[in-house]
């Protein structure tokens, strides 16, 4: 069973169902992309369906081998305890290791006892303190709000006059209700983002191909920040080198200090980090799952039986190597109109199956409904358009092939998901 609604979820239960070791897989409540098997691998045999209700009681009803839980908030309301109570095996850390992400002074003070390297920060926990907190940095902080957000609760301040009201909207509940009562001021660091992904057992990792997310909503890194609109892996800009520093002192440190806490993490473990400019990671956040939209790109270059991996990781028994495959992949997100702020619902989708033509591209459904015969949008990030392909310019060609035979009214997309890296890559004139 995969439990979620969203593009991670409709790309996770594809990945799972094409593993040797996976007959069914079942999505809870799932969307328009997963009702039912693609043909290929129905004419194998293999069965997709979507329920509704309770996971955990569904997922030991239906006998099920396996639970993997997408979205963070069911992990950090405890989701994962009620199925390993039930008997039902789960990849998704408990309620305990769960605060890693459910809340940023947590994640702070973890990083803190376990020599993990992260910004230097200020928890402020109302108005009275802001002025005081405010006046330690010398350049304006990050506004970070301490719980849950959707991936929009931070807030890169351009001066102190936006820093301080963006604190003081999350303060008093305006913006984000009782997950920003708690505010974590952070320096800014230099540097460009990456996300790097670790699938955990409690003990030991295995890491998965560095991606690049964009999180604001228009070309060129402008606008407002968003759950993200495309990303691609691997990304070039992290060397071999990087991968194993990032391995041994963040994400390895991690597992053991939360083994040593006594909450192992067993799940997928990822990394926000930033590379400073002398080539250094800094940890900017931990989340409990795998990323959206970077799953979309990441199931694509995962090779191997994905059921069996996770299982083994769900059950503390992780052996097996990770297996990629040498190609790259990119993912091109549509939003719907009024996205970030107001998302409009209802919009017909038109298109799906040319676009699912195009070589080496799978679109993937994330906020999304069925009306009848028709798709319509039924949420921000509309669909997660993805092409694997054997270089990054052959798959950023292809995901934009596809885009373009999307449409629907008001589609909004950036038209720059991975140029920044083909552009470093060209020879100099």
């Amino acid at each position: 069973m995969v439990i979620g609604a969203g593009g991670r979820e409709h790309a996770l239960a594809l990945r799972l169902l094409e593993s040797e070791s996976v007959g069914e897989v079942i999505v809870c409540p799932g969307n328009p992309g997963t009702e039912t098997a693609p043909a290929d691998l129905a004419a194998r045999g293999k069965q997709m369906r979507n329920v509704d209700g309770e996971p955990a009681e569904l997922a030991k009803s239906a006998g099920v081998d396996l639970a993997v839980i997408g979205p963070e908030a069911p992990l950090c309301a405890g989701l994962a305890d009620r199925l390993v109570e039930r008997g039902v095996p789960c990849f998704g850390p408990s309620e305990l290791a769960a605060r890693l992400e459910g809340s940023k002074e947590f994640m702070k003070s973890f990083a803190e006892r376990h020599a993990i390297r992260t910004a230097r920060h200020h928890v402020v926990r109302d108005a009275a303190g802001l002025d005081a907190a405010l006046a330690r940095f010398d350049e304006p902080p990050v506004v970070k709000a301490d719980g849950l957000c959707a991936g929009k609760g931070v807030v890169v301040a351009q001066d102190f006059d936006e820093a301080r009201q963006a604190a003081l909207e999350m303060l008093s509940g305006e913006r984000f209700g009782p997950a920003g009562t708690t505010l974590v001021l952070e320096e800014r660091l230099a540097g460009f983002e990456t996300s790097v992904h670790a699938i955990c057992d409690g003990e030991r990792l295995v890491v998965l191909p560095p991606a690049q997310d964009h999180k604001r909503l228009q070309d060129g890194d402008r606008g407002p920040n968003t759950g993200g609109m495309g990303t691609f892996a691997p990304t070039p800009r992290l060397s071999d080198a990087l991968m194993a520093t990032i391995e041994r002192d963040i994400l390895a440190r991690a597992v053991s200090g939360m083994a040593q806490d006594g909450c192992p993490f067993r799940g997928c473990l990822f990394a926000g980090l930033m590379i400073s400019p002398k080539g250094e990671p800094v940890l900017l956040e931990f989340n409990v799952r795998f990323g959206d939209p970077e799953t979309q790109v990441l199931m694509g270059l995962v090779e191997g039986d994905l059921g069996e991996l996770l299982g083994a990781a769900a059950q503390g028994r992780l052996t097996e190597k990770l297996a990629v495959r040498r190609a790259h992949s990119l993912c091109v997100v549509l939003a719907a109109a009024g996205y970030p702020d107001n998302p409009r619902k209802g919009d017909v989708i038109t298109g799906l199956d040319r676009a699912n033509a195009v070589p080496g591209v799978r679109v993937y459904h994330a906020g999304t409904r069925r009306e009848a015969e028709r798709v319509v949008t039924a949420g921000g990030r509309v669909l997660g358009v993805t092409a694997v392909a054997d270089s990054m310019q052959l798959a950023r060609e292809h995901a934009y092939r596809a885009v373009d035979a999307i449409d629907f009214a008001g589609k909004q997309w950036r038209g720059d998901i991975g140029l920044s890296v083909l552009a470093d890559s060209q020879p100099e004139a």
